[in-house]
């Protein structure tokens, strides 16, 4: 079996997710910039967690994810199989064809066996379980999420409104309302 970082990248973004989501939902946005992992890989994986479930999102401002599921009914191996990544250590996908036509290989057994004892191993590993790791080596989670400021840091001023007249004939007529 060979974990690509479509589930190790998932895995990392749940664990961030979990340790955030007392403060509200949890923007991809953030995710992506804490963790180092493209915006458009997280959507792609965020969409099929949530169409397993695992977690639910909000729309508008304010809006993010958060967990589908309480933090201990989510295991490694859920989230794994949700960003379909395969759990298979054997050649031949366990159709039992690693020779073609002649049938399965001497080792079929022992990968089979092994991809077995993976998802079991996965399966017992929960999220809860790695939060509390997290938190154990001290990883600091921030109170509030960073917002970060668009484009520039200087006060906004806004427009100031004129009670001048916008054309000649509105200028000749407040002349002569004067007059």
């Amino acid at each position: 079996m060979r974990l690509t970082t479509k589930g190790r990248f998932a895995v990392t973004a749940m664990i961030d997710l979990a340790l955030r989501q007392s403060t509200g939902p949890v923007t991809l946005a953030a995710i992506s910039q804490r963790q180092q992992i493209s915006l458009s890989y997280l959507e792609q994986l965020f969409g099929k967690l949530r169409r397993h479930e695992l977690v639910e999102s909000t729309r508008g401002p304010g809006g993010g994810y958060t967990l589908g599921r309480k933090i201990s009914d989510i295991t490694v191996a859920d989230i794994i199989v949700s960003v379909d990544e395969p759990i298979d250590a054997t050649q031949c996908g366990g159709k039992e064809n690693c020779l073609g036509d002649a049938g399965r290989c001497m080792t079929h057994e022992l990968w089979a066996s092994l991809n077995q004892r993976m998802v079991e191993f996965l399966d017992s590993v929960t999220l809860d379980q790695l939060v509390q790791e997290q938190l154990a080596k001290g990883v600091q989670v921030e109170d509030k999420p960073v917002v970060k400021r668009a484009i520039s840091s200087m006060p906004v001023s806004k427009p100031m409104r004129m009670n001048a007249p916008n054309s000649v004939f509105a200028l000749g007529n407040a002349f002569a309302k004067m007059n």
